[in-house]
């Protein structure tokens, strides 16, 4: 099946017609070639960028930043350059992470000490 309209397109690809009309609204999908009556078609190639996006998105990619390296994947047959962006922003996403994790530390042992702190005052008052 060379040509696909939208209905086959996302039954094997496995989404809705809103996703694929939103990816193409957002640039992560051409609109589909159009023919005749307006229909649009659409190719293999479009399954394999759906599964791309799919994989990118299940790693932690946002829409943005898939849209900044899915050409790649299909532009370098090597597939270093693309697994190199990726490999940058996961990178990015780790430190952003850890930063996170420590800011929840620090809210976490805040929070600790400010219980401490009332049930102490809460047992020395609530004797009276």
């Amino acid at each position: 099946m060379d040509r696909m309209r939208i209905g086959d397109l996302t039954e094997r690809a496995g989404v809705t017609q809103r996703t694929v009309r939103y990816y193409e609204s957002i640039g992560l999908l051409s609109s589909g070639e159009r023919e005749g009556k307006g229909h649009h078609y659409y190719t293999e190639e479009t399954i394999a960028r759906l599964q791309k996006i799919d994989q990118l998105k299940k790693i932690g990619l946002s829409l943005e930043e898939i849209r900044d390296v899915i050409d790649l994947y299909f532009t370098d047959t090597s597939g270093v350059a693309p697994k190199r962006k990726v490999l940058d922003i996961l990178r990015r996403h780790l430190t952003e992470t850890d930063r996170k994790i420590e800011a929840l530390g620090q809210f976490r042992s805040d929070l600790q000490s400010n219980i401490e702190r009332f049930e102490q005052w809460l047992e020395a008052n609530e004797r009276d």
